[in-house]
């Protein structure tokens, strides 16, 4: 129920603080509280009655005396659902006006009726008429706005509002005064929220969304800008009448800065700017250049980027590339200065290089070397100068080249000179070659030479000729500087033997051949210069090879060399190749090394064979070391002939063939013997002889030779091993007894072959299990094992796109069943299977179809149960969490069913919905509803969760709350200077009223307070001591009211001592006392700092820095002379506080006070003097005088030394209220003390 009361008529003399609810059931006799807080408006909503009881109720009032009587008791009241008009919809007001419209707005009744509010009807009249007119359908308007059109200019209307509902029109809210319709005209206003006021912080490929709330009528032209250049064509601009919105998505560095908003209209002109900072990595570095360069090394130098991606620059990488290659290789990732030496590069490369930085963030962009840097310095000085000819006027040197060029291609050397007797050096010549004439000399003079080094990084240091050179004539016996006195070319190949020669006069060459004068032809050629002869053969030959001589001569004698010249070639054919001995089966050949061995060694020879019946050679041997062999197992009676082959490390001989021969052996069967003849007989046995053949044939006789397998054999079966296989064997078995061997019983020809063949091929191949990375096999066994016992299978894979069969197991499997691990997820493979017994493996099985490795899906199991989050007249909002087993495949979506609790069926609500929380819209008004979902995969969906709680769509009313945890409510410590933001998240319905308030401090100037319908964050910047304390946060609706204090402490100084005082004041010390600072800076005071300052002075000088109590003594004072004292505290943060001084009273310490004050009266007046009520009594410091001659101005000194006390107080005393303070007090004191 809702109870209204009006005000006391008698307050009792004081304000009314509150007032004081109760109730009482008609069939109780107690009277009951009907709230837990004082209530300070005129209507309460009382909850918690018990449907159908009748209550009365009674109103108290409270002031600061107490509380008043009650009221007279209301009826008695029935506690059930009663349904009126609504009452007047709260807080109308006009949000707009223009030359022919009105916008109104207001808020729902407070009091609806007890039935929900259906619409709203908006009427309208000129201020001047009484008819009110209807603006909105007689159903009503379902909005809390509304807009009044069609009015006339400048004219003055009134506007009403009310509320509909079951019970129909409620009374209406009138809007105050009356509204004219003319165009609204307003300056443009630009409202930024602490965050933009605030750098704006965004991580890169994030996205920036400045949302700026704008105003101003006419509507305001927006223009956004970036200070530092141009905004990114990925900017988007919305721009409504309300606000302006920058989105800048995929956000880099190059997008931090100073953006601009400028509105403008016909009323003014607005600006207002935000500073954003990208957290990315930074930009390239800049003014990249090349310090140095050597031939091995490069020093680089650069600055650091214009933009450091909001973080410090902790590392620069160099990279260097060839200018052969694509890719950048790392020279080093950790240089943290603006300069690096790159060694170890190969000299006379071309590079590129560049430097990139990297702070938190990552690796910036690349700054690269705009050229190609080329690793090279100037040569080092040629090698050895050699003095090659001098004449009258001309001397020709050469000389080596440099160890080293630098890295760069010598371009040319400069040969310079110097005269006997002269410093200067002239250049004489500059040339390419490693020889240089010099001509213009002087005959008989002196000269010395030197020659520099030239590349394009410039000129080495100079080499110089060891010894002077006088220009004249000599001449020298011919020479030649034969390296090698044998020469070796390969066949085909060219042969070129340059041997260089000196002499004076130049001497002349000729060449001879095995002792006959070598004859040019197209194919050899002789070419003689003054320093050199040169022998050039042209695809040489084995006509080529031979001994050489060089004939050099001139006027001063003659020199002759020997030279050889071997070509390397295949060698010629084996000679005299001839059959040493023939048999029956072998036939043993022999024959001479060829002629020319093709300038090499003979490395083996090369046998072949033929019938004389075929034209088919065979190889008999083709590794054959001397120059015989004997070649066996040849066919009796068979004609063959031989070719053999020499072969050297250039290839192989043409062949010799041998006469044809046949293999037999080299004599004939024998004669008959000679006639036998009984020489001995017994009874038993004979002895018979003969006589050898007169023809043996050629060869003794002999006999067919038999191969004993078994001895002494008592069984009747015997295993004969060892057989060459396919080879036929005949077997005889012999029985023996005490008398002797019997006769031989011989065997059919038998080939020696296996009774047993391979199997055939397993069948039944299948898949049976099939994860990401295995499979497994299952197959039959063959139909035939071929006549042997299967020892084993072999399994082999292979993926789609490959052709080569990888074998799985490694051993033979003797299962019928295998798993194939080591799979690739989400590759194809096939498979096959071969059987093997001692006779070798099947052929293999038929394929298996493709299967892809990849674990088995299934549907997902069901979410849990939805929770009810929220709730309004056409919406309820409810949540789930994800199911349990996602089928092995993620969870792609949900499916959102529901249907009031009287139906059956189900809805759908939303299908592939990926969030797990959803608003389902379009509910019926007070109708009841459960939910459930589904989750859903590639496979499908699953069962249906559990069904959730019924939730009536109504309005959700919720008492505010504060969703904190225990961490929040600790005390926040914050140091000084830092910035602190306090958040808070809290519930209610509606959304509660938010008021954050701290004693004695205005946080609408301090702080920044953001609020929104869930959370409210108060933010300070630059804390200092006096943000220390506690922050009191309300939360308030119609239903409740909520506290929350949170306590912050800022680790500061502490603030100055105060009630400092000074007492027990002697000619040479002073005792000062203070009490402990209202503000202690976070922790407590360790100790105090006491300074002190003579008035003639501006320096303060310490007297103690560990002063631990609230007193100090001073000592050591001058007597007579002014001080000030002040007093410092420091805590455990060391931090030194304020100070608190005294600017001590002009008192002297040690002189005499002297106070004269003007009386006037006849007869003389009595004067009492009192101090804080007490007379003050006569003693040996203290007495009065009392006399008619003193001055009124005495009054006067009195007041200066009031003012000087004040001094010690005030800084600026003239202009505080203490200084007027203790002016009254002097005054009074004149007053008490003048009788």
């Amino acid at each position: 129920m809702i109870v209204t009361w009006g005000r006391p008529v008698d307050n009792g003399g004081a304000e009314i603080e509150g007032y004081i609810l109760e109730k009482r059931d008609k069939d109780g006799i107690r009277w009951t509280k009907c709230h837990k807080k004082r209530l300070t408006d005129l209507r309460f909503r009382v909850t918690g009655l018990t449907d159908g009881h009748f209550y009365e109720f009674r109103v108290s009032a409270e002031n600061a005396a107490g509380v008043g009587e009650s009221s007279e008791p209301s009826i008695f009241y029935r506690a059930c659902d009663a349904l009126y008009p609504p009452g007047p919809p709260s807080n109308p007001k006009v949000t707009d006006t223009s030359r022919s419209s009105v916008s109104l707005a207001w808020s729902k009744p407070i009091y609806d009726g007890g039935a929900p509010i259906k619409g709203y009807v908006v009427e309208v009249k000129e201020a001047t008429a009484d008819e009110w007119i209807t603006c909105t359908p007689p159903t009503g308007l379902q909005g809390k706005q509304f807009t009044v059109t069609k009015l006339k200019e400048n004219n003055e209307y009134n506007f009403r509002i009310c509320a509909i509902n079951s019970e129909g029109v409620g009374e209406s809210a009138t809007i105050p005064g009356t509204v004219i319709a003319a165009d609204k005209i307003e300056p443009p206003e630009i409202e930024l929220d602490a965050d933009l006021r605030k750098v704006v912080t965004v991580r890169a490929s994030g996205t920036l969304r400045l949302f700026v709330t704008i105003k101003g009528r006419p509507e305001p032209e927006v223009k956004w800008e970036k200070a530092e250049g141009t905004i990114s064509d990925r900017a988007q601009i919305e721009v409504t009448s309300s606000y302006t919105m920058l989105v800048i998505d995929n956000v880099n560095r190059f997008d931090s800065g100073r953006y601009n908003l400028t509105l403008e209209n016909n009323s003014g002109k607005k600006s207002a700017f935000v500073n954003v900072r990208v957290l990315d990595s930074p930009s390239a570095p800049v003014n990249l250049t090349i310090r140095e360069v050597k031939r091995d090394s490069v020093a680089l130098a650069w600055e650091p980027p214009l933009i450091d991606g909001g973080a410090k620059i902790t590392n620069y990488i160099i990279e260097k590339r060839e200018s052969t290659r694509k890719a950048y290789a790392t020279v080093t990732n950790n240089c943290t200065k603006n300069t690096f030496k790159i060694d170890q590069l190969q000299e006379g490369c071309i590079y590129y290089f560049r430097v990139l930085a990297a702070n938190e963030y990552g690796v910036g962009l690349p700054a690269e070397t705009a050229e190609p840097v080329k690793v090279s310095e100037p040569p080092y000085p040629p090698g050895k100068v050699t003095l090659v000819d001098v004449t009258r006027n001309t001397a020709t040197i050469t000389w080596e080249k440099p160890e080293s060029d630098g890295g760069s291609k010598i371009t040319s050397y400069i040969v310079e000179m110097q005269t006997k007797g002269s410093e200067k050096w002239s250049t004489c010549t500059q040339v390419k070659t490693l020889e240089a004439t010099i001509t213009g000399l002087s005959k008989g003079e002196e000269y010395t030479f030197r020659v520099i080094a030239i590349n394009e990084k410039g000129k080495s240091d100079p080499r110089q000729l060891g010894v002077p050179v006088v220009a004249k004539d000599i001449e020298i016996q011919p020479s030649a500087e034969l390296l090698f006195n044998t020469f070796s070319v390969k066949a085909g190949d060219d042969l070129k033997i340059d041997v260089p020669i000196r002499g004076r006069p130049p001497p002349t060459a000729s060449w001879r051949k095995d002792g006959q004068t070598l004859k040019e032809t197209t194919r050899v050629n002789v070419q003689t210069s003054k320093t050199s002869t040169l022998l050039t053969i042209k695809e040489a030959s084995k006509e080529d090879v031979g001994n050489y001589e060089l004939c050099i001569s001139n006027s001063a004698g003659s020199t002759t060399f020997s030279i050889t010249i071997i070509v390397l070639d295949r060698p010629g054919p084996p000679c005299d190749v001839h059959i040493d001995s023939v048999s029956a089966d072998n036939v043993t050949l022999s024959w001479k090394p060829p002629v020319y061995d093709g300038g090499c060694h003979i490395s083996n020879y090369i046998v072949e064979k033929r019938e004389t019946t075929t034209t088919i050679w065979d190889v008999v041997s083709a590794a054959v070391a001397r120059t015989s062999i004997k070649v066996a197992r040849l066919t009796t009676g068979s004609e063959y002939q031989f070719r053999v082959y020499a072969e050297n490390r250039y290839g192989r001989s043409t062949y010799i063939e041998s006469p044809s021969v046949v293999a037999e052996y080299p004599f004939k069967p024998p004669g008959p013997p000679g006639t036998p003849q009984v020489v001995h007989a017994t009874k038993t046995f004979m002895t018979v002889s003969w006589q050898e053949p007169v023809n043996d044939g050629g060869s003794k006789t002999s006999r067919i030779a038999w191969t004993l397998c078994e001895g002494e054999l008592r069984t009747t079966s015997c295993k004969v091993t060892k057989l060459l296989r396919g080879n036929e064997y005949i077997f005889r078995v012999m029985g023996v007894n005490k008398y002797g061997v019997g006769e031989a019983l011989e065997s059919y020809a038998v080939k020696a072959l296996d009774p047993f063949t391979v199997p055939n091929p397993p069948k039944s191949l299948e898949i049976t299990s099939v994860t990401k990375d295995s499979m497994t096999l299952c197959w039959a066994r063959p139909d035939s094992d071929g006549g042997n016992e299967i020892s084993g299978y072999i399994i082999e894979r292979r993926e789609k796109n490959s052709l080569r069969w990888i074998r799985v197991n490694k051993k033979p499997v003797y299962d019928l069943r295998v798993k194939s691990l080591g799979l690739r997820e989400g590759c194809e493979y096939e498979y096959r299977v071969y059987a093997e017994n001692a006779a070798g493996l099947s052929l293999p099985s038929d394929t298996s179809p493709l299967i892809r490795a990849e674990d088995p899906v299934f549907i997902p199991s069901p979410p849990s149960k939805p929770k009810i989050l929220d709730s309004t007249r056409s919406n309820i909002t409810i949540g789930w969490t994800k199911p349990l087993f996602d089928g092995g495949a993620p969870v792609t979506g949900y499916t959102v069913e529901y249907k009031k609790t009287d139906e059956t069926d189900w809805s759908i609500a939303i299908q592939n919905l990926r969030g797990t929380e959803y608003s389902v819209i379009g509910l019926t008004s007070g109708s009841e509803y459960v939910f459930r979902v589904r989750s859903i995969n590639k496979v499908g969906a699953s069962d249906p969760s559990d069904v959730s709680e019924p939730q009536v769509a109504k309005e959700r009313e919720e008492e505010p709350a504060f969703d904190i945890d225990s961490e929040m409510r600790k005390t926040l410590i914050v140091k000084a200077g830092d910035s602190f933001t306090m958040t808070v998240p809290f519930r209610g319905k509606p959304v509660p009223n938010v008021m954050w308030n701290k004693p004695e401090t205005d946080l609408r100037t301090r702080a920044s307070i953001d609020s929104s319908d869930y959370c409210t964050s108060l933010t300070i910047e630059k804390a200092t001591r006096n943000d220390s304390g506690k922050y009191a946060l309300t939360l308030q609706n119609v239903l409740s009211t909520a506290t929350l204090t949170l306590v912050v402490k800022v680790l500061d100084s502490p603030g100055p001592p105060s009630n400092i005082a000074v007492k027990d004041v002697t000619k040479e010390s002073a005792v000062l006392s203070w009490d402990v600072p209202e503000n202690d800076g976070g922790a407590p005071v360790k100790n105090y700092y006491i300074e002190k300052r003579e008035a003639s002075k501006k320096a303060w000088v310490t007297i103690t820095n560990n002063c631990h109590r609230l007193s100090y003594k001073v000592t050591s004072l001058q007597e007579g002379a002014v001080y000030y004292f002040r007093v410092s505290g420091e805590n455990e943060f060391e931090q030194l506080g304020m100070f608190a001084d005294t600017e001590t009273q002009d008192e002297i310490v040690g002189s005499n006070l002297k106070v004269e004050i003007p009386i006037s009266g006849k007869p003389l007046p009595k004067t009492t003097l009192s101090r804080d009520g007490v007379p003050l009594k006569a003693t040996m410091r203290f007495n009065t005088e009392t006399t008619a001659e003193i001055s009124q101005q005495i009054m006067l000194v009195l007041l200066l030394i009031i003012n000087a006390i004040v001094f010690s107080y005030c800084r600026t005393p003239k202009k505080c209220s203490c200084h007027r303070y203790f002016q009254d007090v002097c005054q009074s004191f004149l007053d008490k003390t003048i009788l």
